[in-house]
């Protein structure tokens, strides 16, 4: 059990039957009246965020959520596999639980799955991934303006913006979280 007096970020509990995480939190003790606990709290399997405050003696379940590394093997249709390193169980997990970022994933590479109690709620694709640039417009001779970008298609089909010195075939370094180009491999 965690009281809300003990709140601090990235704590993890169960209220109304789903599962919660701190995203920030404040004690606060007003000059008039009892003190109380203002939080930002993350519906971790909804992802919804939502403000609410607490008395600082409520007291909730703690909720243990898994984390735990898998490599990506292959997709079927709308399932993706993903293999346990120790077990060498294949997990299916549905296209609608992957987040936008995973198109950066390629096969074989690890990512992290959260579970809550045995149910798979999310993936966590590595926050940098090498990819090849397998199409991309050339770049032009004395074409050297400053931070000009141009559309490229890298190895898993995902479209990210490179500099203009970037040619096809070259590796590439992108970070997943934004999307964006970070440097040559």
């Amino acid at each position: 059990m965690v009281s809300a007096g003990d709140f601090r970020n990235g704590v993890t509990f169960e209220m109304e039957g789903k599962v919660y995480q701190i995203i920030e939190f404040q004690h606060v003790k007003p000059g008039k009246g009892a003190a109380f606990v203002r939080t930002k709290i993350r519906d971790v399997v909804g992802g919804a965020v939502v403000e609410r405050t607490f008395n600082p003696t409520d007291k909730f379940p703690t909720a243990y959520i898994e984390r735990k590394d898998m490599e990506y093997s292959y997709n079927d249709g709308d399932l993706y596999y993903f293999m346990d390193p120790e077990t060498y169980d294949m997990v299916p997990i549905g296209a609608a639980t992957l987040p936008d970022s995973f198109k950066f994933v390629k096969e074989n590479e690890t990512c992290r799955i959260l579970s809550y109690k045995g149910s798979v709620f999310g993936v966590e694709p590595p926050n940098n991934v090498v990819l090849q640039v397998t199409q991309t417009d050339p770049g032009f001779a004395g074409n050297t303006a400053t931070n000009a970008t141009k559309p490229a298609t890298v190895e898993t089909g995902a479209e990210v913006k490179v500099p203009l010195f970037i040619e096809e075939g070259e590796m590439i370094q992108i970070d997943t979280r934004t999307g964006e180009y970070l440097s040559r491999a």
